[in-house]
């Protein structure tokens, strides 16, 4: 276990400027010469506006990030996305728009009775699109998890207009990481109102860029809806399984008390985290639904209350939905320690935190689809290769116990990524991701699900967000000794003159390939992809 004194990880949460035009990387080691393109990262880069902080992880403004591949050579910039919430925190030089952790106080210069009305013109939802970036057709989205998502220009990292989702198909909101399949197809799953005001989950679908080049988005529909297990408190969700005939949707027990959210949250100063709250007794819920057709599956799973941010995979075996997902165990809600006071407090504070906050296991779910009422009491699962197992119970629901992929203490495998284009909801075997050490990220992983053999990267303190598998266009020159490789930035403060730099390991055994080298600090980001030129 490595340890983390000096408190280097700070450097991840501190206020960056933008760039006005790119700046040149300092090549070292052997750049393949196929990989060309860009990677596109976002995050926070903006903590605080004057003298007013943002509390939460979540919170800081919206900055995206660029590095160019071109014949061996690299260049790095980035540019604040020009969302509403930023452009008026930059006019007015206060924070105008309430953000996940952080409440926006009215306008001290207005007088108390317009301050009074302004109160009651409703919730002004942030769109602060500081999560993920994915293509829409031939177009690019920056994105959070509310309705608002950002169309970015790729190349120039300008930003180009607000898009409305509810303008579009019926939703409150997005997660920032939707499934796209190869011929462009984009799912989505967001809450929504369903049947007779209680609360649903909507999957949305946009059609792939057609001939008549009309925006996909126009084409937006909703193809399944799933239940809520409360009617007046849907859970919080932030990703979904998708495999070639069915949706996976896991119900966990953060959920978001909706009656709060609309009354008081303008009255008391509160932000979307006061909303959040834990139902310690429901467990998790499974809902899986046919993909073609739109229909639910009428089978209860259930299971032992965990979080979940992100699906490493899912995939069909034989009768058999497997559901691969980075899990952190009980019901109370991990965003509550991740607030940038305990993310920059000083390593024995970090430590102390992580003890005592829900922990990480990597976890494989094995879902029956074929369910003989014959069987109650027994083990559904006859796949030879898996310990997870699936009892059905006289009530008729299906009770999970998970296998184990990943598991050490306090130590996580998250945002986990696979080789998406070829193995998205089919069997696959390996799984990159960033391993978290008491919430601080500090090696990047790779895991083979079937063996659990781990290959890890570990610098003397570096810190790497996320990484982005990449693979050689095309599979006639497959370079067996390069398989494929893993991009991350990482930042590392004190330990060289460089503060951060762009890393390229061999996906095959996570050996550094090259690293390109920048001059100026790059806070944390959290999700991106590599668009290839």
């Amino acid at each position: 276990r490595v340890e983390h004194p000096a408190g280097g990880y700070k450097k991840l949460f501190e206020t960056v400027e933008e760039l006005s035009s790119p700046v040149t990387a300092h090549v070292t080691g052997w750049i393949p010469t196929w990989l060309r393109g860009s990677l596109l990262r976002c995050g926070p880069g903006l903590f605080e506006v004057g003298a007013e902080p943002f509390y939460h992880l979540f919170d800081g403004q919206a900055l995206l990030h660029k590095f160019d591949f071109k014949e061996g050579h690299v260049t790095y910039h980035r540019r604040f996305v020009r969302t509403d919430a930023y452009v008026r925190a930059m006019t007015e030089k206060r924070i105008v728009i309430t953000e996940f952790g952080t409440y926006a106080y009215p306008d001290p210069c207005k007088n108390i009775f317009s301050r009074f009305f302004s109160y009651f013109k409703g919730v002004e939802v942030t769109d602060n699109a500081l999560v993920n970036v994915y293509p829409v057709g031939e177009d690019y989205y920056a994105c959070t998890e509310t309705n608002f998502i950002t169309k970015i220009n790729p190349d120039t990292l300008e930003t180009i207009k607000q898009v409305d989702l509810c303008k579009y198909v019926s939703v409150n909101g997005a997660t920032a990481h939707p499934h796209i399949e190869n011929d462009g197809t984009v799912y989505n799953i967001g809450n929504c109102f369903g049947k007779n005001f209680s609360l649903a989950y909507n999957i949305i679908r946009i059609p792939p860029l057609q001939a008549d080049k009309e925006d996909p988005m126009n084409k937006s529909e909703v193809v399944v809806q799933f239940p809520c297990s409360d009617r007046f408190k849907p859970s919080y969700v932030h990703s979904f399984g998708l495999t070639s005939n069915y949706i996976v949707f896991v119900e966990t027990p953060v959920k978001i008390n909706l009656l709060k959210f609309l009354s008081s949250w303008s009255l008391w100063g509160a932000n979307y985290m006061d909303c959040f709250e834990s139902n310690e007794t429901m467990g998790v819920w499974l809902h899986v639904a046919e993909k073609k057709k739109g229909r639910l599956l009428n089978v209860k799973y259930r299971t032992s209350a965990f979080n979940l941010f992100h699906h490493i995979n899912t995939y069909e075996d034989n009768g058999f939905l497997i559901v691969d997902l980075c899990t952190w165990k009980g019901f109370e809600f991990v965003y509550n320690y991740l607030y940038l006071a305990n993310l920059r407090a000083n390593w024995d504070e970090v430590k102390r935190q992580a003890e005592k906050a829900p922990q990480p296991e990597a976890r494989r779910y094995v879902l029956p689809l074929n369910i003989d009422k014959a069987d109650t009491g027994k083990n559904l699962v006859t796949l030879p290769y898996t310990t997870a197992t699936a009892t059905l119970r006289s009530d008729e629901t299906i009770w999970l116990e998970p296998e184990v992929i990943f598991s050490g203490p306090r130590h996580a495998f998250e945002f986990p990524q696979i080789n998406y284009k070829k193995y998205c909801g089919k069997p696959y075997t390996y799984t990159y991701g960033l391993g978290l050490n008491h919430f601080v990220p500090d090696r990047l992983c790779k895991l083979n699900v079937k063996t659990k053999e781990t290959w890890v990267w570990q610098g003397a303190d570096p810190y790497p967000p996320g990484p982005i598998f990449h693979v050689p266009p095309g599979t006639g020159r497959l370079l067996l000794s390069l398989p494929g490789v893993v991009l991350s930035i990482v930042i590392s403060p004190g330990t060289g003159p460089k503060p951060a730099y762009l890393l390229i390991l061999n996906a095959k055994d996570m050996s550094e390939v090259a690293r390109a080298e920048v001059e100026v600090n790059i806070p944390v980001t959290f999700h991106g992809l590599f668009k290839r030129a």
